[in-house]
């Protein structure tokens, strides 16, 4: 799958060298050297609300496991508003929903990227019944079935206080990673997102505190 023209910028891909670039370095190793009780193979990435940062995480994490020798997939299950595919290009239209409903086998879906060890599936066309099918049994197969052929798969999902979707997602998951904009989320809000996923069984393994900018940064440490 070719890099389109107008895909935003992927810092770990075009800046490996930048702080921001670091920060995701560091964000990996942390996720590498944790002492959890399972291993952790499938990540869903959520995070209260839209726009703090979520899928930009996702892609920025998935290149750095990929740059580092894993098999990595990057998942995009956020179906009623995706963005993988802005990313990365390729059609847009045979994805994730079109194997939940099975009109697609698993190997028609994944895309390669142009990141040396990255797979990408879509979306695929926005269907009527999102948390249905992400509910699904043949949601679990896919991931079964995922978990036998690459190092780590990534799952971008929509936020946690909007939808069900990423609920349902997490709980499938060996880990969740909640995505915090600084200085937006209430904590009122972050306590309703950890209840919400305890709720769904989810295991929270770190929070990524996203748009801090130096000076934030400096008086935080």
């Amino acid at each position: 799958m070719p890099k389109p023209s107008t895909s935003p910028p992927i810092l770990m891909q075009i800046n490996p060298n930048s702080l921001t670039s670091e920060a995701y370095r560091s964000l990996r190793f942390n996720i590498e050297f944790s002492d959890f009780e399972h291993e952790v193979k499938t990540i869903a990435i959520t995070s209260a609300n839209r726009g703090e940062g979520k899928t930009t995480t996702a892609l920025n994490l998935a290149v750095a496991y990929a740059q580092m020798g894993k098999k990595v997939v990057l998942l995009d299950a956020d179906l009623r508003k995706p963005s993988v595919h802005i990313a990365f290009g390729g059609d847009s239209s045979r994805g994730l929903t079109s194997f939940l409903n099975e009109r697609s086998s698993m190997n028609e879906i994944i895309h390669e990227s142009y990141v040396d060890g990255l797979s990408i599936i879509i979306a695929g066309a926005i269907p009527p019944n999102p948390s249905e099918l992400l509910a699904s049994k043949q949601m679990n197969v896919l991931l079964a079935e995922l978990k036998n052929s690459y190092d780590l798969i990534i799952i971008d999902t929509p936020p946690v206080l909007m939808l069900t979707d990423a609920k349902v997602v997490a709980s499938k998951c060996d880990g969740v990673l909640l995505v915090v904009e600084y200085g937006k989320v209430k904590r009122r809000e972050g306590k309703k997102v950890k209840d919400e996923l305890m709720l769904a069984k989810a295991k929270l393994i770190g929070v990524v505190l996203n748009k801090i900018n130096t000076q934030d940064a400096d008086d935080y440490s």
